[in-house]
């Protein structure tokens, strides 16, 4: 790896030193607990090698042509990405490591996930930002929008326009975008992208996320919890790393696993455990402190609502009856404009997708989790919060960043929370 981290620009002083206290927290949250299903070593695996085999793997394919965009968002369209050959994945961005040297270019009071991925840039410890062709930069908030200015002289960027309604207008704005997204893939790859291209794409694609929701209904089912969600959570955040035809084999491996351990009744939480659904802003590696936090308070985390969990695998891309290239395009606006994220206003239908899961999973209660500065879930914390007090359940806000200093603070409250539900 020493060769190609030479060749990327790697700081290899500074990424050992990343690596070592990632390994550290890791071995701590993860492979000290017990009752873990076996087919979670494969994504133990997957985390060891996070910046080994899957680098060497990513970097071969640029060898050979294939595009490779680094993102920080779900309405990227991966599907466009892998018709061109090429491999679409989730960049560095869930570490304080990087802060306080981004903090030398960025405000203070800014997103901690902002901060952190443009530190790792800075920083040159983050080889997938290192190896991307393109950095895929969305407008889903003002920090964004103006950090991808800043990005934009140390990497190129490619910034597609997301707009804030869902309109008829809005809609053939987005469509625009999307042809123009795929023009860029085609420069990269050097050759046109096609309705077959598109077509397996989108079916690529389709089966990862149908493997995760395959997850997400296993992992609290018939009175049984047959994994935490720690490790749910770790997989959710894999899937943005990780080769997707592997990675869909490897969870429907986890799956069968499941489906055994709940035939046997076979949880890895007491009878009568607290449910909690995580609701708010994304968690990106190595960001785990809330689900440990949770989990070492006596409940279990079973659901989140969030791009990095439910918001990402909800839906598919239907492209039955497609026939040309502009029909399978049309299927991806669908899909992509039915996402709720909080930028978008009116956005009735996360409120009711929320009562939709608590529902499902027949949560005890919900935390509501929010990144520092991160205005947009801050701010629709109250309608969220208004909608599941009509229903009777229980909410608890926590607002947090990636530093440890708080730890305490956040396990007081939660303790406290999951207490009351009892």
């Amino acid at each position: 790896m020493e060769a190609i981290y030479r060749e990327l620009g790697i700081d290899v002083k500074k990424h050992e030193e990343l690596m070592n206290a990632l390994g550290e927290l890791y071995g701590k949250l993860f492979l000290e607990r017990n009752n873990r299903p076996e087919a979670m070593g494969y994504f133990d695996k997957v985390m060891a090698e996070i910046h080994g085999k899957r680098i060497e793997e990513l970097y071969q394919l640029r060898k050979s042509g294939r595009p490779l965009v680094g993102t920080f968002c779900i309405f990227v369209p991966e599907e466009i990405v892998i018709s061109a050959g090429g491999a679409c994945y989730g960049l560095c961005g869930g570490a304080q490591f990087t802060i306080p040297e981004a903090e030398t270019h960025l405000p203070r009071n800014i997103c901690p996930l902002i901060k952190s991925a443009y530190g790792f840039k800075l920083q040159r410890t983050c080889p997938y930002t290192q190896l991307a062709d393109v950095i895929y930069g969305e407008t889903t908030c003002e920090a964004k929008k103006k950090t991808w200015e800043l990005l934009g002289k140390l990497h190129k960027v490619h910034v597609m326009h997301i707009p804030h309604m869902k309109g008829d207008t809005e809609r053939e704005l987005w469509l625009r975008e999307l042809e123009r997204f795929k023009e860029e893939m085609e420069r990269i790859a050097g050759k046109p992208i096609g309705f077959e291209e598109l077509k397996k794409g989108v079916e690529i694609v389709n089966a990862k996320r149908s493997a995760m929701k395959r997850l997400y209904e296993l992992r609290a089912k018939d009175g049984c919890i047959p994994i935490a969600g720690l490790d749910v959570l770790l997989v959710n955040q894999i899937s943005f790393y990780d080769d997707p035809v592997r990675f869909t084999e490897k969870v429907n491996e986890l799956c069968q696993e499941l489906e055994k351990r709940i035939e046997r009744g076979m949880s890895v939480f007491p009878e009568g455990v607290a449910k909690i659904l995580v609701a708010g802003s994304p968690m990106a590696p190595p960001n785990w402190k809330l689900h440990w936090i949770v989990e070492d308070s006596g409940a279990a985390v079973v659901a989140e609502e969030a791009c990095i969990g439910h918001r990402y695998f909800r839906e598919n891309v239907d492209i039955s009856g497609c026939a040309t290239e502009e029909e399978i395009l049309q299927a991806l606006l669908k899909r992509y404009s039915n996402i709720d994220c909080a930028c978008f206003t009116p956005n009735h239908q996360r409120v009711k997708n929320i009562i939709r899961m608590c529902e499902e999973k027949k949560v005890d209660g919900v935390i509501y989790y929010t990144l520092s500065f991160c205005h947009t879930y801050n701010v629709e914390f109250k309608k969220v919060a208004d909608a599941l007090k009509e229903r009777g359940i229980p909410v608890l806000k926590i607002e947090t960043d990636y530093s440890m200093e708080d730890v305490e603070q956040i396990r007081t409250r939660v303790e406290a929370f999951v207490e009351s539900l009892s």
